[in-house]
């Protein structure tokens, strides 16, 4: 066995000790890059519905979507946790078949452990999961999943009924058995008060500096948008305009015949 690997246990050993680093990735190239950099934890994202395939909302990413992608990222044999979305209600089907689906992202697709959107309403299922051996990573706050419920994205936690209902969902779901709880779009502050309550880590994307790590989508933090990118993010390179000017160049060798010379 690979002692280098980082299991689900290693990510829980890490609260209090120091923040953990998170990815998303959806291909095997972008998976060795990320790993090579020595994140701690690598998510194939049903984001790759608005960052990969087009679509306005991760609602239309399916079962089958994810076992391609996740396929793809776990073929870089990365050192990091793999962790896969459960995409669009699956996880309110009856509890064999969201089973069956966390089966088969960990037997086909070879993915370690599973995240599922959700609070106390979805910990009993989370819990049978945990049971069964499966891994899980919670997620609260802003539920993309729930896009067409909610009318768009926002911001978590600004009143008092918010704050509680946040608070006790992240205690539910790691009375299930989580391993870590992801929060989205949570105010920092009410982010800082679950991370104290819970046991294991809290790990934030556009929650403030308090959460006990970190996730952003991989095309956000290297410039490769062909949307606007939240304002929570930073950039760390602008890798589009770099390919959009090597696609130019290129055309333009070719075109005066420059390549091939």
């Amino acid at each position: 066995m690979d002692t280098d690997r980082i299991t689900t246990q290693t990510i829980s050993l890490l609260k209090g000790r120091r923040p953990v680093v998170a990815i998303t990735a959806y291909d095997t190239v972008m998976a060795c890059l990320a790993d090579e950099a020595g994140v701690d934890l690598i998510l194939v994202g049903d984001s790759v519905g608005t960052t990969q395939l087009g679509f306005e909302t991760t609602v239309p990413v399916t079962l089958d979507m994810m076992l391609h992608h996740a396929a793809a990222v776990a073929r870089a044999k990365p050192d990091a946790l793999l962790v896969a979305d459960i995409p669009f209600a699956v996880a309110h089907n009856d509890f064999p078949a969201l089973l069956d689906a966390c089966r088969r992202l960990m037997q086909e697709a070879d993915v370690e452990a599973v995240k599922i959107e959700g609070g106390a309403d979805i910990a009993p299922k989370i819990e049978r999961l945990v049971r069964a051996g499966i891994p899980v990573l919670g997620h609260i706050g802003l539920l993309p999943q729930r896009f067409h419920q909610l009318g768009g994205y926002r911001k978590f936690g600004r009143s008092d009924a918010e704050k509680s209902v946040l608070v006790d969902d992240a205690l539910a779901l790691e009375k299930a058995g989580c391993f870590a709880v992801l929060c989205e779009m949570i105010d920092g502050t009410v982010a800082g008060t679950i991370a104290s309550e819970l046991q294991v880590p809290l790990i934030g994307i556009g929650s403030g500096p308090h959460c006990d790590g970190q996730i952003l989508v991989c095309n956000d933090l290297l410039g490769i948008n062909v949307r606007s990118v939240p304002s929570f993010v930073k950039q760390y390179a602008q890798l589009g305009d770099e390919v959009r000017t090597a696609f130019s160049h290129y055309a333009e060798d070719v075109r005066t015949r420059k390549f091939p010379s």
